[in-house]
């Protein structure tokens, strides 16, 4: 599924049904689960051994792939990646950070989202949007669609920014042929001067999933704001 939502470039790994293929964990990837629950320990374990195949891919070195300050990955020197995982898959997107500055990938069951939720994911805007796509184009869970979709541009934007975004950071917007754009103000001050980073991103529905890929082109890299 992810293979046909990401540009030329970048490398994905993917596994379905329950967490069976598992990779040996480095130390400093089994630092980041010491006491986890059974359930926890498998899908890091699973989505790991995606790690590792996605890497395996393009020639890099399939190193240990440990979780950062903020809980993001920390991908080996020369990668950007991400990482993914609901009931029933697992995935991961990788490229060199020479041809992208970041990638953001999402998955989640296609199922509606909650209703009392929708109101702390979506804008008064965006939520006018989904009820058009609902009576327009039917049998897509439209709302679970936009949350997948800002969760894989928050990833994105954490790669490049180090901070995480609230869910009324990013307004976007929902084409029903499989894409989407984000803008993300950027705070305003030296570092940010009222800007707005569009990202662009792409969706596909199947196997009972929602799948969700933002990736950024290494040119945009200057446009975000620093650490």
């Amino acid at each position: 599924m992810l293979d046909a939502i990401v540009p030329r470039g970048v490398f994905v790994a993917e596994s379905f049904g329950a967490a069976g293929e598992q990779a040996p964990l480095f130390p400093a990837e089994e630092a980041a689960i010491v006491g986890a629950a059974a359930k926890r320990r498998a899908e890091f374990a699973a989505v790991r051994a995606c790690a590792r195949r996605a890497l395996t891919s393009p020639g890099f070195e399939p190193g240990p792939v440990p979780r950062g300050p903020t809980g993001a990955p920390v991908w080996p020197a020369d990668v950007v990646g991400s990482m993914t995982h609901c009931e029933g898959y697992r995935a991961c997107a990788i490229g060199s950070s020479e041809a992208f500055a970041a990638i953001g990938i999402d998955a989640e069951p296609h199922q509606p989202l909650p209703a009392e939720v929708l109101p702390m994911v979506a804008s008064e805007q965006e939520r006018v949007a989904l009820a058009v796509l609902a009576a327009e184009a039917r049998g897509a869970c439209w709302a679970k669609v936009l949350f997948s979709a800002k969760e894989a541009v928050f990833k994105a934007w954490s790669t490049l920014s180090g901070r995480w975004l609230g869910f009324a950071d990013a307004e976007l917007t929902l084409d029903p042929g499989g894409t989407f754009a984000a803008q993300v103000p950027v705070s305003a001050g030296p570092a940010g001067g009222g800007r707005v980073i569009a990202y662009r991103g792409r969706w596909i529905i199947g196997d009972g999933l929602i799948v969700t890929a933002a990736v950024v082109p290494a040119a945009a890299r200057v446009s975000h704001p620093s650490r």
